[in-house]
């Protein structure tokens, strides 16, 4: 199985400790985020974890923590880096720019470039962050990466109802969907010049673009990180469906401070620390949280991927 540390939260910027603690204990424990009283016991072990998918927007703890990580840990792993063309105005937590691209480049250097995807993530629209910019500082970004990468994964922002009224506060806005092809084949071409081959998925101007082909956590990267076979997501078939390889999500919703106003996953997200952050324990078998009266833990089954066929070439 595949371990996603995480969509829900900034591990390696974080709780990098508290994640190594959990993959020497050889266990996590994750609350259900939509049955708040069910709580799953996660192997962590060389049995049960095949690959693990960091996500991040500045892995400079992953990488002061490299060695212990790497004694740890039962699997290969990759990251995802997140580099935005985004002033403090939208993500006021974030190092400046400079910082996160020499930061980039180290991780590549140490885990090679097969092993950093560069998400550009979310593409919003509002004052001086009009297509003409995403179009320079996507250029620029490209053109310091080339080297340090292979993959890019966009996405375009979507606006839920739990950040909109934020996002019309600050004149941001998602892209039209009749512009989203357009700039989405340009940033491909774009990148294409600096050898990284831009992809995605849950969008169908992605589809319309030719882009869908890969998915974030995608199945055949997969493959080439960690030797396995990964399956694709339930109806990846379809157009606009999501193309991740299923995995097991162990972080927790309203943890992160990186401060990013679009954020879907910290409902007050302003700058300010989420509420959650506050319960931060290291040593805690769960993340920000623990086992409360009333709670059902059960045994997450987690079994190990096929072996991919060794290629000749």
């Amino acid at each position: 199985m595949i371990v996603s540390a995480s969509r829900r939260t900034d591990v390696p910027r974080f709780f990098m400790d508290w994640f190594v603690n959990r993959l020497e204990a050889g266990y996590v424990l994750v609350r259900n985020p939509v049955r708040r009283d069910l709580v799953s016991r996660v192997p962590l072990d060389a049995d049960s974890v095949d690959c693990i998918a960091f996500w991040t927007k500045d892995p400079r703890p992953l990488l002061a923590l490299r060695s212990r990580l790497e004694r740890a840990v039962p699997c290969p792993y990759f990251v995802q880096f997140t580099l935005n063309a985004y002033g403090a105005d939208v993500e006021a937590g974030l190092p400046r720019k400079a910082r996160l691209v020499e930061v980039f480049q180290e991780l590549a250097h140490v885990l090679g470039p097969e092993r950093v995807v560069w998400r550009y993530s979310p593409i919003l629209l509002g004052g001086s962050y009009d297509v003409e910019h995403h179009l320079r500082y996507f250029e620029t970004f490209a053109r310091t990466l080339e080297g340090s990468t292979r993959r890019c994964r966009l996405s375009f922002l979507d606006v839920y109802r739990k950040i909109a009224p934020r996002m019309e506060a600050l004149g941001l806005s998602g892209v039209p969907d009749a512009e989203k092809r357009a700039l989405a084949q340009r940033l491909a071409e774009i990148a294409a010049g600096f050898g990284i081959e831009v992809g995605g998925c849950g969008d169908p101007a992605l589809d319309e673009a030719g882009l869908a082909g890969e998915g974030c956590i995608d199945a055949a990267h997969v493959e080439q990180v960690a030797g396995v076979v990964a399956a694709r997501g339930r109806g990846s078939r379809r157009q606009g469906a999501c193309r991740c390889a299923p995995s097991v999500d162990v972080g927790s919703y309203d943890t992160c401070a990186n401060g990013c106003v679009y954020c879907y996953a910290n409902p007050g997200a302003n700058g300010g620390a989420p509420w959650r952050l506050s319960r931060y324990d290291p040593e805690a078998p769960m993340l920000c949280d623990e086992v409360r009266p009333g709670d059902t833990v059960a045994e997450r089954s987690l079994h190990l991927l096929p072996k991919a066929a060794e290629r000749l070439f």
